[in-house]
């Protein structure tokens, strides 16, 4: 109950922050919003902006972890006034840091959805596609398309979990038994569900079809198991 109400109060203020913050932009004032973000930061999370600039998604991670256990909510609240600041940087036209910022918004946001954060909480489904979207035209880090990989399967967003799937076979970062079991765990899912996914059980079998057309060695002398 504790952890719910600090939750919701953060999630409070850090609305009326994000609005405050709009409202400087409209203004055409990104360096007092950038100071007002800094000034939430050190107030909620005992951190600032500097150090989270400075440290990788990885670190920033183990920054949120307390005996272990990662703090998935704290951890997307905080990444939401990262992408917030990302915006911002953007917006000064200091676009390498604002990519570099928002690479790391978009790891993080899929550790916290992975590591079971409240999906409603800061509308996180919408927010990791937003990123993605930013994203597009510049190219990831395998942790992050392994990490999205994984996300988007467990959303059963299953067409998605594809593509990113041939990315990683495309760039050499995925295995084609790896790929197998992908299918195989596709197959015990039910029919309506693949359907709702975007990825009917009729293509399963021509994403597998297509699997071993790229790479027939391993298909002819591998895992067989498919059907």
């Amino acid at each position: 109950m504790f952890r719910r109400d600090y939750l919701v109060r953060l999630i409070e203020d850090m609305t009326q922050m994000i609005a405050k913050v709009f409202s400087l932009k409209q203004e055409r004032k990104h360096t007092e919003a950038l100071w007002e973000l800094d000034e939430l930061f050190k107030r909620q999370f005992r951190l600032n902006s500097d150090l989270l600039r400075s440290l990788s998604a990885a670190d920033i991670e183990q920054l949120f972890r307390s005996h272990g256990y990662l703090e998935a909510d704290k951890l997307q609240s905080a990444v939401r006034l990262m992408e917030e600041e990302a915006s911002l940087l953007l917006d000064l036209e200091r676009e390498e840091e604002a990519v570099m910022l928002y690479t790391k918004v978009f790891q993080l946001y899929l550790k916290s959805a992975l590591q079971g954060a409240d999906l409603k909480l800061i509308g996180l489904t919408e927010r990791i596609g937003m990123v993605k979207e930013r994203l597009r035209s510049y190219a990831l880090p395998e942790t992050a398309m392994r990490d999205y990989y994984a996300y988007t399967e467990q959303q059963g967003m299953y067409a998605e979990a594809e593509n990113t799937l041939y990315q990683l076979l495309d760039n050499g970062k995925m295995e084609y038994g790896e790929a197998v079991q992908f299918y195989q765990r596709l197959q015990l899912k039910l029919p309506e569900d693949l359907v709702k996914g975007g990825l009917p059980l009729e293509e399963v079998h021509e994403g597998m079809d297509e699997l071993n057309r790229r790479f027939p060695h391993t298909a002819v002398n591998g895992d067989k198991s498919f059907t």
